[in-house]
């Protein structure tokens, strides 16, 4: 028998879940909504949860993970709500007192069907929906946004960190932008 997941090298691990991309998938949006149901069920007070990142825009190719915010109100810290999430077959990747990042999808023999990434944090700590929003609607931006990943996705097919890092900076420049045109949406 195999390594476990726990046990794996970054390096390792990189490499059993490689960076690749592909045509937007119409089945996406019906993954998501049924796993809205599942963590709606799951998880109490949930304030709003959202379909966010490239699979979330049609008309660009994208890393077939579906990524989920989840934003809830400060009632709680965001720990109470983790054992809830990893009841639903999510692996705690990162904590701080802001944020939790989990991922669904993930086994000792690669990536399964579905490949989730869930982002707990805040109601309001949530630039992602801008993004997402701006991409959307600004489809001559989605199509730059698009190359760039076309750009890094050979280049760091086996670096996750690298191939993230490098996007930041647009990432960053629209949500500001997105922001100004959207003061109010969320």
């Amino acid at each position: 028998m195999g390594k476990k997941l726990s046990e794996m090298t970054l390096e390792e691990l990189w490499r059993l879940f490689p960076i690749f991309l592909t045509e937007n998938k119409s089945y996406w949006k019906e993954w998501y909504s049924e796993e809205e149901d599942v963590l709606k069920t799951a998880l109490p007070q949930i304030e709003r949860i959202s379909h966010i990142g490239s699979t979330a825009i049609a008309s660009i190719w994208a890393k077939p993970i579906i990524d989920i915010l989840v934003e809830v109100s400060k009632v709680y810290d965001l720990s109470y709500y983790k054992g809830l999430i990893e009841n639903s077959g999510y692996i705690c990747m990162f904590e701080s007192p802001n944020r939790i990042s989990f991922n669904k999808g993930y086994s000792e023999n690669g990536f399964s069907e579905r490949v989730f990434h869930l982002h707990l944090k805040f109601l309001g700590d949530n630039d992602e929906l801008y993004f997402r929003d701006y991409l959307i609607e600004q489809s001559d931006v989605a199509k730059r946004y698009e190359q760039i990943k076309f750009e890094l996705w050979k280049k760091y097919e086996y670096d996750r960190d690298r191939y993230t890092n490098e996007k930041t900076e647009f990432v960053e420049k629209y949500t500001k932008k997105a922001k100004q045109i959207y003061a109010d949406r969320y």
